[in-house]
């Protein structure tokens, strides 16, 4: 990908509970995540999130994650890789049944939260994912976290014959590694626009970003992870989508 694209959380509502902002947000990513309802999300969520991607020309994505409804999908269950696997596949044959009644398909995986996290560090969890991944369309990118070595993921997807999306994020933190901050830790998440938007700019341009202990980082990524959860941040990635048209 010769520009870096723009992905975002998407259909994260369940029942009558609302989350996000979906409809504001859709027209200025290029890809959309869609949660396949073991974090978040419903049958109905998930075909409201489809159709209104497509009708955006956004790419659809998996956004799979451990069954956890209650936690939103950001703790650690102790699943086998055996179970990771299985749970991946579940959830992809899901979202892939509601965008056939759309007339679109699944175009890439990112899976969610403490799954996500875990496969970063975990290379049995990763290679787990991996066979879900080639088992469902090897043809599917998978989408994981750009870091300061990448090398061990590209070589295992190799393995496993299928490619990887690289993705940074605009609003969040970085340790010296290039791993994501967490959450509980002061700092984590960046809230001014002004940052966010000048963070998304040194990923484009391929600057070194500040890591949280002072040391340059630099990313190599192929998509940009943005959040719209609030009127701030939805002017935030409107201000990156405007950085990014104009980029040469």
């Amino acid at each position: 990908m010769a520009t870096l694209l723009l992905n975002a959380d998407m259909g994260e509502s369940f029942g009558p509970w609302s989350m996000g902002q979906d409809e504001a947000v859709m027209p200025y990513v290029d890809l959309a995540n869609v949660a396949c309802g073991f974090h978040a999300a419903d049958p109905d969520t998930m075909r409201r999130t489809v159709h209104l991607a497509k009708a955006h020309g956004v790419k659809v994505g998996a956004h799979p994650a451990y069954p956890d409804l209650v936690g939103f999908g950001r703790r650690s269950l102790a699943c086998s890789p055996a179970e990771v696997e299985n749970l991946v596949l579940y959830q992809l044959g899901a979202l892939d049944a509601i965008c056939r009644a759309e007339g679109t398909r699944v175009h890439y995986v990112k899976p969610h939260g403490a799954l996500y996290n875990d496969m970063m560090k975990n290379e049995a969890i990763l290679a787990a994912v991996m066979r879900a991944v080639a088992a469902f369309d090897p043809g599917l990118p998978l989408m994981l976290m750009a870091t300061a070595n990448s090398r061990p993921a590209t070589t295992l997807a190799g393995q496993h014959g299928i490619t990887l999306w690289f993705e940074a994020f605009a609003d969040r933190a970085y340790d010296e590694a290039g791993f994501l901050v967490p959450r509980s830790q002061a700092g984590a998440v960046h809230h001014e626009p002004a940052v966010i938007v000048e963070q998304a700019r040194r990923i484009a341009t391929g600057e070194p970003l500040t890591a949280i202990d002072g040391t340059p980082l630099r990313l190599a990524a192929h998509t940009l992870c943005v959040h719209g959860d609030n009127p701030e941040s939805i002017a935030a990635v409107a201000a990156i989508r405007r950085l990014l048209d104009d980029l040469p």
